[in-house]
């Protein structure tokens, strides 16, 4: 069997490098236009390294204390997302979390903390204390109260396949547990 080396396209219109081509494979479904620029968006930068969102382990116990301190004053709620930088899902997260129809409903109502868990082995005192399983995947979410009680943790990985999800699972996520009296 002949291959021959093809041009891929992005619906941008960015040429991808040539990979070969199989006989007889089945048609594919285009591609989301969403999902092209979630790839383009996370890819790039992650190959550069320029994309750090988790902050080094060691300041997570800083971070919940002033995030705390933060919610308190202004009366919003804390999230707390645990993952890495490693984690394509967790970049996936923090896109959909900072994306047009999320940032408004998470400037308003939330305090946001990212947990570095480094390669599955920092900070795990911090996610058993919220109740984060750890071994089933980040990204993973809790919610605190202004208070700092727990009222969400995330126990089944409901995040951890993040790419195959869509900004508005993280919209509504954002709706169910934003305080009462916020925007």
């Amino acid at each position: 069997m002949k291959l021959r080396a093809t041009k891929w396209w992005t619906p941008a219109g960015l040429a991808l490098p040539a990979l070969p081509a199989l006989p007889a494979l089945p048609a594919l479904p285009a591609m989301p236009a969403l999902w092209v620029l979630l790839v383009l968006a996370v890819a790039a930068p992650l190959r550069a390294g320029e994309r750090q969102i988790f902050p080094a382990p060691e300041s997570a116990e800083a971070d919940i204390a002033a995030a705390l301190q933060t919610a308190a004053a202004t009366h919003k709620r804390v999230v707390l997302d645990f993952g890495g930088n490693w984690c394509a899902d967790c970049q996936v997260l923090d896109i959909f979390l900072h994306d047009s129809a999320n940032r408004p409903i998470l400037e308003a109502n939330y305090v946001l903390v990212h947990v570095n868990i480094g390669q599955l082995d920092r900070n795990l005192d911090i996610a058993a204390r919220y109740g984060i399983p750890i071994s089933k995947g980040v990204p993973a979410l809790a919610v605190l109260s202004e208070h700092g009680e727990l009222l969400y943790s995330q126990r089944t990985g409901e995040f951890e396949a993040m790419r195959r999800m869509r900004s508005k699972v993280v919209t509504s996520f954002l709706e169910q547990w934003k305080p009462a009296n916020q925007g």
